[in-house]
């Protein structure tokens, strides 16, 4: 009884100090990160209740059916089993000991052996599926490619460990008349039917066998979590604490520089902007890479991956932690007296450029960081809630607006941008040429003399670059116009006085230029008293909505699709004439995923008489990408295939003649990859991309114009 209380204390000191060590480390590295910005501790509640549903309740997992349940149950095994650590720990002192008031209670044992089942189930299901999707077998379809599986197999024979070790303790107790549950433990009293034939002075030694060998595999495995991947498993709960709310996903923050935005227009002298080394993240950012967990399923969702580029969400990370970690003597060394005595390899690995080609010793590979559409479907996958799309445009804008280190296609836009106010360079005369030929006049501020919204306008309608000034965007307007004066909506365009929001710049990571667009078009917009504001572009609609009250411009914003939505479900909107055509509709990222907007859409074409309605197989929060996002529209795609015609592909494997969208990006993408298809002859001739508005107008007007 000795000696097994003398062994048991010393291998839970021993493995204290080796992973205590290692956790103060962790701690001092992420202090050498930046402050975080002030809102990540405000809304306690709903932080609370990201816990609940997303640890406890694994919310996201669970979308993920067999491997969600196997996860599952390997969580809330080590949860409801942390009571049979408590049961070692006070057998070292007393061989019958039972937890207090509940310790001999029937459905205490039987938890705990439902869970020793239950996590030795989740244990082969997590062998089948990784051995179903290793890489050897599958290559980069693997969401598994990439990640460590020599440390994952670990830890999964070091889960088998603690659950045998528990068994065979728990079945000598029964035989030495220790154990604490008469009854209802029965894996427990199966285990200890096959080990009675061993007689008592048997069970007697392979019960403190099993008590130390149970606590020894604990201490190991606790020392292995914090030295691995694993570590998510402490750091998961507070690392969903304190992401962004409700999501990563909608806003990019703003320029934070020492835990504050950056003022542009009138910088201090030592604000970092963007995120030029891996101490430039802040200790967010460092809780983000600590916290991944290899699982891959940003990697499953990513449109860039997908089609052959560099980029995985999942490997970024990876590499930055693992940047991170190899720095760590360097970065938390006292001195430059202290830094000289390090290792070549440390500060090797000090030395190297955060963004770089890999041959020149980069951390990301600069194919890797423009090759991001922004989609977000990493953000929406992860069950962390590492926030992706935040870190590639922190260090996009330091490429940007330090380096000046970005693809050469984007000069132009850019440029566009700074003389025109629109990515085509157009200009202001052109923005109200898309009103010619209606039946109707569509009033522009400033027309008749007035500079502000009268009081019979019910809406501002932001026309947009993309509405004003590209072929097929503009028909969307048109409509959407039409359908406006058809219910009776008064609405009002500021024509030349718009200019492009500045989502390019700001996803491109030239946070300069949208803050100075950003901050025109506020001043534009609450001097005309915009109360009001319908959108159709989904790019628009994010920035007006989420990223302009960063500027002082609040304002109702909705996407023309839900106020088309509205209209037809108050009767002024009646869709009375067939439209005969089977459709798909494609979810904008912008819409959909980074703003919940995924019912308007379906209900305006679940009104339209005649239509034949096919979801696609990626939908809603799954979507797959049309690949305009994060500037990529005004990039060329010269690696891999394209994001565009892959999604062409999928929306045509419906069998749809027409494929609906609602943001001009998408259908000017759509729309290329048909055209494309159509040249190859893998598309009938027949398949037309249209706005949802476009549908909208056929059915209400009775016209294939």
């Amino acid at each position: 009884m000795a000696a097994r209380l003398v062994l048991g204390l010393a291998l839970t000191a021993v493995a204290f100090v080796l992973a205590g060590r290692r956790v103060l480390m962790l701690y001092r590295l992420a202090r050498a990160g930046q402050p975080v910005e002030p809102d990540r501790t405000r809304e306690v509640g709903t932080r609370l209740w990201a816990v609940v549903t997303e640890v406890f309740g694994q919310r996201k997992l669970l979308k993920w059916s067999l491997p969600g349940a196997a996860h599952f149950a390997v969580f809330w095994g080590f949860v409801i089993l942390g009571a049979t650590i408590v049961e070692g720990y006070g057998a070292l002192f007393q061989r019958d000991f039972h937890i207090p008031l509940i310790g001999t209670q029937t459905w205490l044992g039987f938890v705990e052996d439902f869970f020793i089942v239950a996590v030795l189930a989740g244990l082969v299901a997590f062998s089948v599926l990784r051995l179903r999707q290793n890489p050897r077998r599958t290559g980069r379809t693997s969401r598994f490619f990439g990640s460590h599986l020599g440390a994952a197999w670990l830890v999964l024979f070091m889960i088998f460990n603690v659950m045998w070790t528990l068994l065979l303790y728990r079945g000598a107790q029964i035989n030495t008349g220790n154990f604490p549950f008469p009854h209802g433990a029965f894996a427990s009293q199966a285990a200890g039917h096959l080990l009675a034939p061993a007689g008592r002075s048997a069970n007697d030694v392979l019960e403190s066998v099993g008590i130390l060998g149970s606590l020894g595999v604990v201490l190991t495995f606790l020392v292995i979590v914090v030295y691995s991947k694993h570590l998510h498993i402490g750091l998961a709960p507070i690392n969903v604490a304190l992401s962004r709310r409700p999501r990563g996903l909608g806003a990019l923050l703003p320029v934070y520089s020492g835990g504050k935005a950056v003022d542009f227009e009138d910088p201090g002298e030592d604000d970092k902007i963007g995120r030029g080394a891996i101490e430039d993240f802040t200790w967010k950012g460092l809780l983000d890479f600590a916290t991944c967990t290899e699982c891959g399923r940003c990697q499953s969702q990513c449109p860039a991956w997908h089609t052959g580029k560099p980029l995985s969400p999942k490997l970024l990370i990876m590499n930055l932690r693992d940047h991170a970690l190899a720095k760590a003597p360097y970065l938390l060394a006292a001195s430059d007296e202290q830094r000289a005595l390090l290792g070549k390899d440390v500060l090797a690995e000090a030395g190297r450029p955060l963004v770089g080609p890999a041959d020149a010793g980069g951390v990301i590979d600069p194919d890797v960081l423009w090759s991001c559409v922004t989609c977000g479907a990493c953000v929406e996958q992860c069950p962390v809630d590492i926030e992706h799309v935040d870190h590639i445009v922190d260090m996009r804008r330091y490429q940007v607006l330090i380096e000046s280190q970005f693809p050469k296609e984007a000069h132009t836009m850019l440029r566009n941008l700074e003389r025109a106010g629109d990515p085509w360079g157009r200009g202001a005369q052109a923005r109200t040429e898309w009103t010619a030929g209606l039946p109707f006049e569509v009033r522009v501020l400033g027309n008749d003399g007035q500079d502000r919204l009268p009081d019979d306008v019910e809406y501002l309608l932001w026309v947009g670059c993309a509405g004003s000034l590209d072929d097929n965007a503009r028909r969307t307007t048109r409509a959407l116009a039409e359908l406006l004066h058809e219910a009776g909506v008064e609405f009002m365009v500021l024509g030349g006085g718009e200019t492009c929001t500045g989502d390019p710049a700001r996803r491109l990571g030239q946070e300069f230029l949208f803050q100075a667009l950003a901050k025109q078009n506020v001043a534009t917009l609450n001097a005309a008293g915009a109360r009001k504001i319908v959108v159709t572009c989904a790019h628009c609609f994010n920035a007006l909505a989420n990223e302009y009250p960063q500027l002082g411009g609040v304002y109702e914003v909705v996407h023309h699709t839900q106020l088309l939505a509205r209209l037809v479900a108050d009767g002024r909107l009646v869709p009375a004439h067939e439209v005969d055509a089977s459709v798909t509709y494609h979810d904008p990222c912008y819409l959909g995923r980074h703003n919940r907007v995924f019912s308007p859409p379906r209900e305006i074409l679940g009104s339209v008489p005649g239509l034949r309605f096919t979801e696609m197989p990626r939908n809603r929060e799954t979507s797959f990408c049309c690949g305009a996002g994060g500037a990529r529209m005004w990039m060329e795609e010269s690696i891999g295939t394209r994001i565009n015609e892959t999604r062409t592909d999928e929306a045509l494997g419906t069998g749809a003649d027409l494929v609906a969208a609602a943001c001009p990006y998408c259908i000017v993408m759509l729309t290329d990859g048909v055209a494309t298809r159509k040249q190859q002859g893998k598309a009938a001739d027949a398949v037309r991309v249209a706005d949802v508005s476009d549908v909208l107008l056929r059915s209400v007007r009775g016209s294939a114009d």
